[in-house]
């Protein structure tokens, strides 16, 4: 049976390429323009996925993902158009799943549908991530069979960004994953430590880039798409 996508956009034509392009890629798509109808809907319909814009008319985004996860687990992608305010959505923690800044491509939309959709599902994961092995007792990690030499806090980066592959973590995020004793450091102290973690990677599989800059936002831990 297709999986279903409920797109929560009210620009009807962005709304209709999206629709257009999921389509072709076998999911079955359901539109809605007005924050208001969004909760009812998914109570009564129960979709795969949702893509949520934040701003809507009636009711936002952010009201609408909160009252979603009171009631249901589906998964949620939002969609903003303003870079600035994934920041703050990172750090409500609310229980979205991943995070798109317009403008997108639709292709890209359609990837990251499918890659959250796979996690959801425990299903496969592509070739390169599953050939990374983290020996967390050990603080080893490998991929592709080889080892990568790394110092504690570029293994435990590597290990939050691998445990949720294709999310995005701000800095922030992962300065308090890191360093848990809430000691100060600088967002250029995550930037620095990501730039020697990406080239021990690139030193064992130098034709793909496996952590990816979201501008404004963070990294995330992707295949290329």
């Amino acid at each position: 049976m297709s999986q279903r996508v409920l797109i929560v956009e009210d620009e009807p034509k962005l709304a209709s390429l999206l629709s257009d392009y999921l389509q072709q890629s076998g999911f079955v798509t359901e539109k809605i323009d007005n924050g208001l109808e969004v909760e009812s809907w998914v109570k009564e319909n129960s979709p795969d996925l949702i893509l949520l814009d934040l701003m809507l008319p009636g009711k936002d985004g952010v009201e609408i993902c909160k009252a979603i996860r009171g009631f249901s687990s589906v998964p949620i992608i939002m969609v903003t158009a303003r870079v600035e305010e994934v920041d703050r959505l990172l750090g409500l923690e609310l229980g979205a799943d991943d995070y798109i800044c317009k403008p997108f491509s639709p292709r890209e939309v359609v990837a990251r549908v499918k890659a959250v959709l796979r996690r959801q599902q425990g299903g496969t994961i592509s070739p390169l991530i599953r050939g990374i092995v983290l020996d967390e007792s050990r603080y080893k990690a490998s991929i592709a069979g080889h080892e990568l030499v790394l110092t504690a806090v570029e293994f435990q980066l590597l290990n939050i960004l691998f445990t949720g592959q294709g999310r995005i973590y701000s800095r922030e995020q992962l300065m308090d994953h890191i360093y848990s004793d809430n000691r100060v450091v600088s967002d250029r102290t995550i930037d620095s430590h990501i730039k020697k973690l990406r080239k021990r990677i690139s030193e064992a599989v130098p034709d793909k880039e496996i952590i990816h800059s979201v501008y404004g936002v963070g990294y995330k831990l992707e295949e290329n798409i």
